[in-house]
C-alpha cells in the first residue's frame, strides 16, 4: 500500500500553506493584537480555532468524504442547495470580498501612507485599475506566473515578515500586560477571537480548495481512501502549525505596537506603521512591494479558480475568458469601496456562511454515524440556515439595518436565540435540527 514519504508530505503541506496563507491573513491578527491588548492569549485561542482548526477539518472532510469537490459534497443535502452553497461560497472567497480585499490591502499597506489624504479616492481607483488589469492579464494566460511567484515571492514575503517580527519582538514598542483591551475584547476576548477567525475565510477556502490537496496526494500514487485521508490530515497539521505560529507572533507584535501607536483603523495600516517605525521608508516600501505581489498572486489564483468553477457549474453559460473579465470588473468596483467598507459588509456574509460550512464539515466527518442520510443533513442545515440568517441581519452596519427597518427582527432574534448576542445563535438550532433529523431517520427505518 503506497504511502507518502516525509519529503512528499512536506511538499503537499507547503502547497496547502500557500493556498491558504495570503497577505490578507496578516491584517486580522495584527488588528486583533492591537485591540485585545493583555487579553491577546484568549483572543488568539479563539482565532486559532476558526482560523486554523476549521480549515484543517474542512480539508480532512473532503479527504474522508471521497467527494469530487464542494458541489458534490454539498449536493448530499440536495442538488439545489449544493448549487446555491457552491456559488455563494465561491463568490464570497472570490469577486465579492476576498479578491477586492487583495487590492485594498495592497493599497492600504503600500500606497495610502505615501499620499495626502485629499486624493485617496482617486488614487485607490487608479491603483485598483492597474492591479486588476495585471490580474486579468495573468488570469487569461495561466502558466508559470503562479509557479515562480509561489516559489520566489512567497518565501521573500515570509522572509521579510520574519525579519520584521524578530525585530519587533527583540525591541518591543510596549509591554503587552500594560495594554488595555478595547471593545468586546475587554469582556469576551475568546468569543471575539472566534468570530475574528471567520475573516480569514480559510474554512470556506478549505471546502473550495481541499480537493486540490486530495488530488495532489492521489497524483503521488496514494490511492487507498484511508491513506488519502490520513495523508490529507497530516499535511493539514503541518501547514496549520506554521500558520498558527505566524498568527501568534503577528498578534503579539500588534499588541506591543500599542505602546507607540493608537489602534489603527485596520490591520493593514497597523502593519505599515510597524514596518515604517522599525525600518523607515525602506521597510515600508519593501513590505508594500511584497504584500502587493503576494496579493496579486492570490487574486490571480482566485480569479482562475472561480472562473473554472463557474464554467463547470454552468456549462451552457459564458466561457472561461468571459467569466474572468466579469469577475475582475466586479472585483474592481467593490475594491473601490475601500478596505473598511469591505470588512464591514463581509462580516454579515461570513456570519451566514460560516455556520453552514461548520455544520457541513462536522456532518461530513461524522457521516458514518447516520449513514450520511439526507434527512439528517437537511434538517440540520435547514435549522442552521434560519439562525445564521438572523446573525447576518444582526451584524449588518447600523445604517443598513435602519434603512431596511430590521431592528425588530434583530431584537426578536437576540431575545429568543440563545448565544445570539455572542454571535453563535446558530448553535442551538443546529443541535435541534440534528436531533429532529436523527429521530425522523430512525422512525422511517
Amino acid at each position: 500500500m503506497k504511502k507518502l514519504t516525509l519529503r512528499q508530505l512536506l511538499a503537499v503541506a507547503s502547497m496547502l500553506f500557500g493556498l491558504f496563507f495570503g497577505a490578507g491573513n496578516l491584517i486580522f491578527p495584527a488588528s486583533m493584537g492591537q485591540l485585545a491588548g493583555r487579553n491577546l492569549w484568549l483572543a488568539a485561542a479563539g482565532f486559532l480555532v476558526t482560523g486554523v482548526g476549521l480549515p484543517l477539518l474542512g480539508v480532512a472532510a473532503l479527504g474522508i468524504s471521497r467527494a469530487e469537490g464542494l458541489l458534490g459534497l454539498s449536493s448530499r443535502v440536495s442538488r439545489g442547495y449544493g448549487l446555491f452553497f457552491t456559488c455563494l461560497l465561491y463568490l464570497t472567497i472570490g469577486p465579492f470580498f476576498a479578491i477586492p480585499r487583495c487590492a485594498t490591502v495592497s493599497y492600504t499597506v503600500g500606497i495610502q501612507r505615501m499620499l495626502p489624504e485629499t486624493g485617496q479616492t482617486l488614487a485607490l481607483a487608479v491603483f485598483s485599475l492597474v492591479f486588476f488589469a495585471a490580474v486579468l492579464f495573468f488570469s487569461l494566460r495561466p502558466g508559470e506566473i503562479l509557479t515562480w511567484v509561489g516559489k520566489v515571492l512567497n518565501p521573500l514575503f515570509l522572509a521579510f515578515l520574519a525579519v520584521l517580527v524578530l525585530r519587533a519582538l527583540t525591541a518591543p514598542l510596549g509591554a503587552v500586560s500594560a495594554i488595555e483591551p478595547s471593545g468586546s475584547y475587554a469582556g469576551a476576548a475568546l468569543a471575539t477571537g472566534l468570530l475574528e477567525g471567520y475573516n480569514t475565510m480559510d474554512a470556506l477556502a478549505s471546502l473550495a480548495f481541499g480537493i486540490i490537496v486530495v488530488n495532489a496526494i492521489r497524483g503521488l500514487g496514494v490511492e487507498e481512501p484511508g491513506q488519502v485521508a490520513r495523508s490529507t490530515v497530516l499535511a493539514g497539521v503541518f501547514s496549520s502549525l506554521l500558520m498558527a505560529l505566524i498568527y501568534l507572533l503577528v498578534t503579539v507584535v500588534g499588541a506591543q505596537s500599542r505602546g507607540a501607536f493608537p489602534a489603527a483603523a485596520n490591520g493593514g495600516e497597523a502593519l505599515a506603521q510597524i514596518a515604517e517605525h522599525y525600518f523607515g521608508a525602506a521597510g515600508a516600501l519593501i513590505l508594500a512591494a511584497t504584500v502587493t505581489i503576494a496579493c496579486l498572486k492570490t487574486a490571480v489564483g482566485l480569479i482562475t479558480s472561480c472562473s473554472e468553477t463557474f464554467v463547470e457549474l454552468f456549462p451552457k453559460g459564458p466561457g472561461y475568458r468571459v467569466w474572468a473579465v466579469i469577475f475582475c470588473a466586479v472585483s474592481f468596483l467593490i475594491a473601490n469601496l475601500g478596505l473598511n467598507a469591505i470588512l464591514n459588509y463581509s462580516t454579515p456574509v461570513l456570519m451566514f456562511l460560516y455556520p453552514l460550512s461548520i455544520v457541513l464539515i462536522l456532518l461530513t466527518l461524522g457521516g458514518r454515524l447516520f449513514g450520511n442520510h439526507p434527512t439528517v443533513l437537511r434538517w440540520t442545515i435547514g435549522c442552521t440556515a434560519v439562525a445564521a440568517l438572523a446573525d447576518l441581519l444582526r451584524t449588518l452596519p447600523e445604517g443598513t439595518r435602519a434603512v431596511l427597518h430590521l431592528e425588530g427582527v434583530v431584537t426578536l432574534a437576540e431575545t429568543w436565540l440563545p448565544l445570539c448576542k455572542a454571535g453563535f445563535g446558530w448553535l442551538v438550532p443546529a443541535v435541534i435540527g440534528l436531533v429532529i433529523g436523527l429521530v425522523l431517520r430512525r422512525a422511517r427505518r
